[in-house]
């Protein structure tokens, strides 16, 4: 079996075969196709998110992430591109189940109520991991197939998604929450 230089510096050395590099490969641009069916869904999700919210802080919070999900959808694009693949998208099982349990949050909560607002904190939350883990594992695959440039837009987007989760992180912590307390 024939070795793959990845052109990346490993900590640890090891035998890539040409045939686990395309099988990665294969796996990697499979895992972009998912991913950029999951950004798309969010960007006809949230909206519903936002008319949902009450706080104005969270419906900024939302409102904000909208416009930097369209902008992933756009640098996903520019992978498929730097791939040399077509634009394509693969559903996304675990986000479509995360947008449908947001949903039932929404319509198991009182309209106007931080109660509402603390759960579609919760549920925004998961798909932050969800997709803080998506990418982050994207990066590590991108980075051991050596494709740098891929690899540094993957790096970006995985910044702005750790940032999302923080300020939801914030929101609830400097007021939603304790109203949402004082409801009961």
């Amino acid at each position: 079996m024939k070795t793959k230089d990845t052109g990346s510096d490993a900590k640890f050395a090891a035998k890539i075969t040409t045939e686990d590099a395309s099988a990665l490969g294969a796996l990697f641009k499979d895992s972009i196709a998912d991913l950029y069916w999951a950004e798309n869904h969010l960007v006809k999700s949230l909206p519903k998110m936002i008319s949902a919210a009450t706080a104005k802080e969270l419906k900024d919070a939302i409102s904000n992430h909208l416009e930097e999900t369209k902008g992933h959808v756009k640098r996903l694009e520019q992978v498929f591109e730097l791939l040399g693949e077509k634009v394509i998208a693969k559903k996304c099982d675990a986000m479509e189940g995360l947008t449908k349990e947001a949903e039932g949050i929404v319509e198991g909560t009182a309209p106007g109520t931080a109660t509402r607002d603390v759960g579609i904190i919760l549920a925004s939350q998961k798909v932050e991991h969800y997709e803080i883990a998506s990418y982050g594992g994207l990066y590590q695959l991108a980075t051991t197939l050596g494709l740098t440039d891929v690899a540094a837009i993957l790096e970006q987007t995985l910044a702005e998604e750790k940032l999302a989760d923080s300020k939801l992180t914030d929101i609830a912590n400097n007021e939603i929450n304790y109203k949402a307390a004082e409801e009961a």
